[in-house]
């Protein structure tokens, strides 16, 4: 499984957007948080355009060579199984690499010579089935825990790797590192990424490279990315797995051990494709904007939801995805998440027709009542900014809370904007909506939760990215907890800059969903 991840992103959904530390080095971020002065031309992108298009649909190959030994989390990987993707139909593979536990620890800082040939044999055979291949670093610990120290180590792996691989053709792509985090912050991974290009440049100047987010590798980690300035030779590349509480139940390692978010469902419904769209406009605007392809290279859910949920889920992100001229990776072929039993060596027909043959169908329907109403129209409606470690200040005007955020601490919640005594029903579901904007471009998060300790979230997290323009953002979940009316809605707005955020209204309704089977 993806255990050590999926652990850490839950703990970010949890912390998002707390990494501030940035401003802790100075000598790292210097000159990294400007604009790119140049953009790469039309003509500069043409050949990643085309092989971003020409990736198309593909899957992981995890839980094999990034668990720490190939053997280790029980899904070795077999030559036939890139046989099985290829006749599907699926046109590239990502292959998720460790290199940690097989690199020395000490200057020249060596790649086991043994493992480095385990990795061509499976690049070649997935050429041998006419499979574009990306390899990538994944579950590098050590470079997470300490960016500074393990530096040069990352550096002379990645200098290893593109030299032992230069000779191969374009259907091999490097991937720099998997979901950048912990100490490693936005502004530091920029400068990472930057001097790993340049390593991999020396051996591999045209070679298609892609360069995930830091923040987990999502998309809130867009804003603040630098891709290198005229390398026309990059694709960007995100992962997706909202709304967590669906695509991760059961999933003891991503928080789930109590088996408090079994039977949420995915509906199809508008509002729930909708929270999709809202999630990716920042994608959308990053890939114009930067003139950029874009590639997701993990989505999926977790075996332990039921298969139609999953099935509607991934048909229509595999197909929206597609609309938007996205490539994509299902997270992953033969384990926890994956298309194929390993052990019946059979095909797991519904997702396998979700990711490969199904269309869209029509929307689920929906009934909404309201069960609490913001509009600011009269007064804060008991709406209150809580300065814990932040400061900032709440004024209400124009029928809209504007908060001043003039010191937002290192934390997500060391500022935020909450409103009490909400009530929720055990086994209801429900809609959030609201409309924000921000002075600036910048990534928050909402949700409803407990009002004392352990404050947990009754609705998992919402992030969504925000600037000048207004914006209207949902988010639906299901309230597995006992009745309570109490909880409170709460906007993280801790560990940012200065900046001006504006909730224009807020509603939550009580949903019955009609799904289509």
């Amino acid at each position: 499984m993806r255990r050590i991840f999926c652990l850490l992103l839950l703990i970010y959904s949890v912390f998002l957007f707390a990494m501030c530390s940035d401003k802790n080095n100075p000598d790292v971020t210097k000159g990294i948080d400007q604009e790119p002065d140049s953009i790469p031309s039309t003509e500069q992108v043409k050949k990643a355009f085309e092989i971003n298009e020409k990736l198309g649909r593909g899957i992981n190959m995890g839980n094999a060579f990034e668990a720490p030994s190939e053997n280790e989390w029980g899904n070795p990987w077999k030559p036939e199984y890139f046989g099985i993707m290829a006749e599907l139909g699926f046109s590239h593979v990502r292959v998720p690499v460790r290199w940690e536990t097989r690199t020395s620890n000490t200057l020249p800082y060596t790649i086991d010579e043994t493992f480095l040939k385990r990795i061509k044999t499976v690049v070649d055979e997935a050429l041998k089935n006419k499979l574009y291949v990306i390899i990538n670093m994944h579950h590098h610990d050590a470079l997470i825990a300490d960016p500074v120290g393990q530096k040069a180590r990352f550096l002379a792996q990645w200098k290893q790797i593109s030299d032992y691989f230069k000779d191969y053709s374009n259907l091999l792509l490097f991937e720099i590192l998997n979901e950048p985090n912990g100490e490693i912050t936005t502004n530091i991974w920029n400068q990472l990424l930057s001097e790993a290009l340049e390593v991999i440049r020396e051996e591999n100047p045209s070679r298609i490279v892609l360069v995930g987010t830091a923040e987990y590798g999502g998309i809130s980690g867009l804003n603040q990315l630098k891709v290198p300035e005229e390398d026309g030779n990059i694709i960007v590349t995100v992962h997706y797995y909202n709304p967590f509480q669906f695509t991760h139940q059961g999933a003891d390692w991503a928080g789930d051990g109590d088996g408090k978010w079994l039977g949420t469902k995915w509906n199809d419904t508008d509002i729930e494709r909708e929270a999709i769209h809202q999630d990716f406009q920042l994608v959308k605007d990053f890939s114009q904007k930067y003139n950029v392809p874009i590639h997701v290279g993990e989505f999926g859910a977790y075996n332990k939801a039921d298969i139609k949920s999953r099935e509607r889920w991934t048909t229509y992100l595999a197909r929206w995805l597609e609309d938007q001229g996205f490539s994509w990776a299902y997270w992953e072929f033969s384990a926890g998440f994956g298309i194929y039993d390993p052990n019946k060596k059979e095909l797991i027909d519904p997702l396998v027709n979700a990711l490969l043959h199904n269309s869209i169908p029509e929307p689920g329907a929906i009934k909404r009542t309201p069960a609490y109403t913001s509009d600011f129209s009269t007064g804060n409606n008991g709406w209150k900014l809580q300065q814990g470690g932040g400061t900032g200040s709440l004024e209400r005007k124009n029928g809209e809370l504007s908060i001043d955020i003039k010191d937002g601490g290192n934390n997500s919640w060391n500022l935020q904007l909450i409103k009490e005594g909400i009530t929720l029903k055990k086994g209801k579901e429900y809609e959030m909506v609201f409309t924000i904007s921000s002075s600036d471009d910048r990534s928050f998060s909402s949700y409803i939760g407990m009002n004392s300790e352990p404050w947990s979230a009754y609705s998992g997290y919402k992030s969504f990215s925000t600037g000048e323009n207004k914006q209207k953002v949902s988010h639906v979940f299901k309230m597995n907890e006992n009745d309570v009316n109490s909880a409170r809605i709460v906007f993280d707005l801790g560990g940012k800059e200065p900046c001006k955020f504006i909730l224009s209204n807020f509603t939550l309704n009580e949903i019955e969903v009609i799904p289509n089977e």
